[in-house]
């Protein structure tokens, strides 16, 4: 009885340790493209890749190591759904190749994504483990990164412009493909561009690194943009005829550019200075618009958890003409 018992605790021991031996191995296999701040592209190049055809060009889907609730379809078809929003933006996808690594992390949902261009243009986003296919489709994040890939690297103090442009091009790209309405993205502005406003000590979108300034100050910016550039073309173009002028002119994330550089390009296409001019007056420092005048010029109405438009407002075309596909 003695033996028998010694043999089941022998066995659960050597379980044990299998089971924590194939625990270890896979998180310091996971460990090894979450390290750092960097892409691990040379990781990311051992590994199986699935080629998603886009206009223009291809990603490179990878895998890292680790299960997933959802089949790998049901991911890739979230990817596809993701660059058909930007290619329908910009007209077509910002670069020609993409690897995107795909790291499976404990919890829910998409968690983050973070975009690279040093040695060619890369994004990494981990996914919980238990997302599921409503997760994936109401995911902004997918989008998010890979409008990153349209602008050119910029210094650091120009963060705003690129998170800005994220913020405030992924949801109209996603409009534009079908993918949400106009509707929800307006009530979301209206909710959430307050606080990109500046506050005490503000000293302008390129000296003010604050999460509010950065990521909503920047849409601010886009969104005052767009406005603007439609009012001086008749509503003919926009700021994404700018932006597809940046690509157009071999712009990307795989390059570095100056701010001045992508203003001017995007505003040539366009005709206008409206980009550059606005840099000059937001940049250096602290301009507060007047958005309550601005919603209201767009017909945009907040009434609690939604939003009711004002189709005879002055800028109500312009409002309707950002959200339409081109």
């Amino acid at each position: 009885m003695r033996a028998l018992l010694l043999r089941w605790i022998t066995a659960i021991m050597l379980s044990a340790a299998t089971l924590a031996g194939v625990a270890s191995s896979r998180a310091e296999a996971q460990s090894e493209f979450m390290r750092g701040d960097r892409m691990p592209y040379d990781a990311f190049d051992r590994l199986r890749k699935t080629d998603i055809d886009v206009p223009n060009g291809v990603i490179h889907v990878g895998f890292a190591p680790g299960e997933m609730a959802l089949p790998k379809d049901k991911i890739l078809d979230w990817v596809k759904m993701s660059s058909r929003a930007i290619s329908t933006y910009y007209g077509r996808f910002p670069v020609d190749s993409l690897r995107l690594l795909l790291v499976p992390v404990d919890g829910p949902r998409v968690r983050g994504g973070t975009t690279w261009g040093y040695r060619g243009a890369a994004i990494r986003v981990t996914i919980g483990r238990d997302a599921s296919e409503d997760d994936l489709k109401r995911d902004w994040v997918m989008v998010h990164e890979m409008v990153h890939t349209a602008l050119p690297d910029l210094d650091d103090r120009y963060g705003w412009l690129s998170e800005g442009l994220a913020v405030y091009i992924e949801p109209i790209a996603r409009v534009q493909a079908g993918d949400l309405t106009a509707r929800e993205i307006w009530h979301a502005m209206a909710r959430d561009m307050p606080k990109g406003l500046p506050q005490a000590g503000d000293r302008g979108l390129d000296n003010t690194d604050t999460w509010g300034r950065k990521y909503w100050g920047g849409a601010m910016f886009c969104l005052l943009a767009d406005v603007e550039i439609r009012k001086a073309t008749n509503n003919k173009l926009g700021l994404q005829d700018a932006m597809r002028g940046v690509i157009a002119a071999g712009g990307n994330h795989e390059k570095d550019w100056t701010i001045e550089r992508v203003l001017s390009t995007a505003d040539k296409a366009v005709g206008v200075d409206v980009l550059t001019r606005l840099h000059n007056e937001m940049g250096p420092k602290p301009v507060t618009p007047d958005l309550a005048t601005l919603w209201r010029e767009l017909g945009v109405r907040m009434n609690g958890e939604s939003v009711a438009f004002d189709d005879s407002a002055p800028l109500a075309a312009i409002r309707k003409a950002i959200t339409e596909r081109r």
